[in-house]
């Protein structure tokens, strides 16, 4: 049995560069690459700005999801690393509005730093699309 492979791109040039997908999709399960706080024309939104950031790098995810064919109600986990731990209250509170009512499984790291300096936040996500939920 062969299960089906969907790759989600972006179309940036470092994806092909580096040799990754921002989501890949195999059976029910999606799985979101770690997803930065860039807009469309690849500029840092919200310099400075860890909450701005945390909002955008979820929607970014949400997009990457809707093509893979979910959406961010079919999340279970997330992986958050942060640059400054300290701001962990902004950070989570923009995690917390967008999964208020999904509480995925999650972890938040700090990390020395991240590719670009004005990064401050990169999420991963996992999800399960498809299937019943509990609660």
């Amino acid at each position: 049995m062969t299960v089906e492979r969907t790759r989600v791109a972006t179309g940036t040039p470092w994806e092909p560069l580096v040799g990754y997908s921002r989501a890949v999709r195999v059976g029910p399960h999606v799985h979101v690459s770690g997803t930065t706080a860039t807009g469309e024309d690849g500029a840092i939104v919200g310099a400075g700005d860890a909450y701005a950031q945390t909002r955008q790098a979820l929607a970014n995810i949400a997009s990457a999801l809707q093509r893979a064919g979910g959406s961010i109600d079919d999340v279970v986990r997330t992986r958050i690393y942060v640059t400054d731990i300290s701001r962990w209250q902004e950070i989570g509170r923009a995690h917390g509005e967008v999964f208020a009512t999904i509480r995925p499984a999650t972890a938040m790291v700090e990390v020395r730093r991240l590719i670009d300096d004005a990064m401050l936040v990169e999420i991963e996500a996992d999800a399960y699309v498809g299937g019943s939920s509990g609660t």
